[in-house]
């Protein structure tokens, strides 16, 4: 399978850097992923689960905010937070839960209580696929 190139950086750190064979990106509009040859896109990242496959192996990163950018020079995906999956504190995905359930219920109506409340969901969310991933571990 052909590769590309792709990077992944926090304000921290760069996290990864290589030739990949595909990154799996969960986009604000949705998961999406990219291949060597890929349209040019640029997507916002919400919290989910990032996949990285490389000869024949994958890793799984939790990042959370930022974007991603697809050119002709690979994929840069730019995150406010990215870590390991099992680096992560199981309890570090609660504590966010929560701080997200208070802008909630302080938000006001319309848009900013709808995107608090799609906030909710997305990080309940990736502790379900959490939950998953280290059941089956």
């Amino acid at each position: 399978m052909a590769t590309f190139p792709f990077e992944l950086a926090s304000p921290a750190r760069l996290v990864f850097s290589g030739e990949v064979e595909q990154v799996d990106v969960p986009g604000a509009e949705g998961d999406f992923g990219v291949h060597a040859g890929h349209a040019p896109l640029i997507s916002a990242l919400r919290p989910g689960i990032l996949t990285i496959r490389e000869g024949g192996g994958a890793k799984r990163l939790y990042v959370r905010d930022g974007f991603a950018e697809v050119n002709a020079s690979g994929l840069t995906v730019l995150a406010e937070f990215a870590t390991p999956v099992e680096e992560l504190d199981s309890g570090e995905i609660q504590k966010e839960i929560e701080a997200a359930e208070v802008r909630l219920t302080e938000a006001k109506e319309g848009h900013a209580k709808d995107k608090a409340a799609e906030r909710v969901d997305q990080l309940k969310q990736v502790r379900t696929q959490l939950g998953a991933t280290q059941a089956a571990h």
